[in-house]
């Protein structure tokens, strides 16, 4: 059994390790001869679902374009330009501005080459981006080798012609043999053979990771601080979130009655044995626990843990959700009431009632559920949004158990302790006002995911202030509601106090409770009114759409930009500031690194900390700039070459980090070790500065 835990204590460890390395697109290479004189070669690309792979000739300021590169080609030269063949989708993007051009789940390149000479030498390299709504790829490079034999054309015919007619003949023959370029080629290739005979230690990166621990793989410690301070504490959040939830699903109208009635039920049913009735009780609860963790693994078994992380950012699924809490949130205000049909519930009762045992117990809790669901089912459908977009395959499981655990425990706690129900608060109006709060809470949340589409799509719907201004008016309406300015047709006349003659004298004052949430409810909305002309509002920067939409702003942002772009000569120079490092791994063509300079890197705060703690080095993936000599590596077994800067920087983002993935930021001390988890895409600013701010503490230690 030791062993066994161990075996599986290292798989789980290597599955973590590998969690931040993406390969969202899977390509084969085939070639095809189509003729006695034309070749194709044939790139077949499959594309997970969320994700993008752009198609050929897309602007050079744009996304990386699929280019193919041919390294060597005696007895055949390229003909045309790369193909792409399959369902393309072409859209305008504002942040480019241009339309671009991509193909989602599956793509196939072809280039077709034209054979002069019998036999040929076919050796490349195809070179494509790939992007999610969260994240790009570098550029990635598919490699090919081909040789084989073939008829080339022949030549023309023999009579005689003019002396313009045999130039022109001799060219077309240049064309179609081109000796020169085959030994030009083949010459190349020599040289860069000799090179690597004379001098091997230079196309190496190896001798720079020996002498230096700047290119020493961190992959561990990185997995340490992630591991930490991620995986662990979403799941909690998530439990502890449907647990809240469950709490609040108890103070409902259509559950709080029944907790009395159904333990007084258990308790009456066995007289003579309590502990029978304790004991059926407990199940009852379990019976609960069961049914809604059987929901959420349902839930995770439609979706699985790739399309629950698609969710986060699909356009689609977003405006789904922002209508269906729109709906809970006016059925919560009273306006109609989600039932299930009246004839599942009574057809479950009367099971429960001619059965006997445990089969019966668990089909009144079946009957609850179903009674219930006018007020629990918003309250689920709110949690499973929330947990779905989280992105976690346990998420919607560890959620509904949550929730479930919540709801189950005062039947339990009454059946053990029937005198807590005498304490237990009656029923009354203040149900109503539970559910009229939850549905404002609700209708604000609708709003965060209308907004995500909104800048999927460019809309410009629901920029920053549009925004603020609807949830300060929604939660304005919540403090006059709560502090009784505000009445829904759903809640009962206010009780009338009493003189001490005995007449009416107006209405009782609202609880405590209300009115001191009601004053934090308005004084929340007075909070965010500044930021209609731009102040940051922290506290909702994780909801509302970034600075970048917001029209009109007072509110001058700070630019930044990296100090350096090379990283040798950043970590130079942050050892001679004595500063600690923050590498941001980017592209040119990366949106969502964008995205974040835009609404993260502009804000004072997080400006200031760039500008003045640290050194800031930005590593481009995708640069095109050719390197002075080209480095060959050995990756996974097998050998690649490092044509460009951007190939440099992606390979040290694989090998140092683990990663792949834009954009990447995690923070170094002068000598490349890590000062804290790494930093991926989430426009939170307070989680940047606690990300910055845990860096620069672990440094100054």
């Amino acid at each position: 059994m030791k062993r066994i835990m161990t075996v599986a204590t290292l798989m789980l460890v290597s599955i973590l390790a590998m969690a931040q390395m993406q390969t969202p697109v899977h390509f084969s290479v085939s070639q095809k001869q189509v003729s006695p004189s034309e070749v194709d070669v044939i790139f077949t690309g499959k594309i997970d679902k969320g994700w993008h792979v752009y198609s050929t000739g897309l602007p050079d300021d744009g996304p990386i374009s699929a280019t193919l590169t041919s390294e060597t080609s005696e007895g055949a030269k390229a003909e045309g330009k790369l193909k792409a063949q399959g369902k393309e989708i072409s859209q305008f993007d504002n942040l480019f501005g241009m339309k671009l051009r991509y193909f989602e789940n599956s793509v196939t390149f072809v280039q077709r080459y034209k054979l002069t000479a019998e036999k040929y030498h076919i050796k490349g390299f195809l070179e494509y981006g790939a992007c999610n709504d969260q994240s790009c790829l570098p550029p990635t490079q598919v490699e090919f080798d081909y040789t084989g034999t073939g008829k080339p054309e022949q030549a023309a015919a023999k009579e005689k012609k003019s002396e313009d007619e045999k130039v022109k003949e001799d060219e077309n023959v240049n064309d179609n043999a081109n000796p020169v370029a085959n030994v030009d080629d083949k010459a190349k290739e020599d040289s860069l053979n000799l090179n690597d005979n004379l001098n091997p230690e230079s196309l190496s990166l190896k001798p720079a990771v020996d002498s230096t621990a700047l290119w020493t793989p961190v992959i561990d410690e990185l997995q340490e601080f992630n591991g930490d301070t991620g995986q662990n504490r979403s799941l909690f959040y998530i439990f502890l979130m449907g647990f809240l939830g469950g709490l609040l699903a108890l103070f409902t109208p259509c559950v709080w009655p029944i907790i009395p009635m159904t333990v007084s039920f258990f308790l009456k049913r066995s007289k003579d044995d309590k502990r029978k009735g304790i004991r059926d009780a407990i199940t009852y609860g379990i019976s609960i626990i069961v049914i809604y963790l059987a929901l959420g693994l349902l839930i995770t078994a439609l979706f699985g843990a790739s399309s629950l992380n698609a969710l986060a950012t699909n356009a689609v699924f977003n405006i789904f959700f922002f209508l269906l809490l729109v709906v809970f949130a006016l059925s919560f205000f009273g306006w109609f009431e989600i039932r299930l049909p009246s004839k599942w519930s009574n057809a479950v009762d009367s099971k429960a009632g001619n059965t006997s045992g445990l089969l019966s117990i668990f089909l009144m809790a079946f009957t609850l559920t179903l009674v219930s669901f006018s007020c629990t089912g918003p309250i689920i459908g709110f949690l499973l949004v929330e947990v779905s977009t989280q992105g976690s395959i346990l998420g919607p499981a560890l959620g509904m158990f949550g929730f479930a655990l919540a709801l189950a425990l005062p039947f339990t706690l009454f059946a053990l302790f029937p005198t807590w129900l005498k304490q237990a608060p009656k029923s009354g109006s203040w149900m109503n006002t539970i559910k009229v709060v939850l549905g404002f809470i609700e209708l604000a949340f609708a709003l965060k995911f209308f907004s995500v589409a909104d800048l999927a799509y460019g809309w410009r719907l629901l920029d920053r202030e549009v925004f603020l201004s609807l949830w300060i008016v929604i939660f304005g309406l919540m403090g006059a509601y709560l502090l009784g300015w505000l009445r829904f047709q759903s809640d009962e006349p206010l009780p009338v106090a009493m003189s001490e003659t005995g007449e009416p004298c107006g209405e009782k004052a609202k609880p405590v409770v209300c009115i001191m949430l009601g004053m934090c409810s308005l004084a929340f909305a007075l909070y965010m009114v500044p930021g209609l002309w731009g102040a940051p509002c922290k506290a909702v920067s994780a909801f509302a759409p970034p600075m970048s939409t917001q029209d009109f702003n007072l509110y001058k942002a700070s630019e930044v930009r990296a100090q350096y772009t090379d990283y040798e000569q950043g970590m130079a120079a942050a050892k001679a500031q004595g500063k600690p490092v923050l590498i941001d791994f980017t592209g040119f063509g990366c949106v969502n690194c964008r995205k974040m300079e835009a609404a993260v890197w502009t804000d004072p705060t997080v400006a200031e900390k760039l500008t003045k703690d640290y050194v800031l080095i930005s590593l481009f993936v995708d640069d095109k700039t050719p390197l002075p000599e080209q480095i060959k590596i050995t990756e996974n077994g097998q050998e690649r070459t490092l044509r460009t800067v951007g190939d440099k920087w992606s390979y040290l983002q694989r090998s140092k980090f683990g990663a792949n993935a834009q954009p990447f930021y995690v923070a170094l001390d002068n000598e490349g070790h890590v000062l804290g988890k790494s930093y991926s895409y989430d426009e939170d600013i307070s989680k940047y500065m606690d990300f910055l701010n845990q860096g620069l503490e672990n440094y100054r230690k």
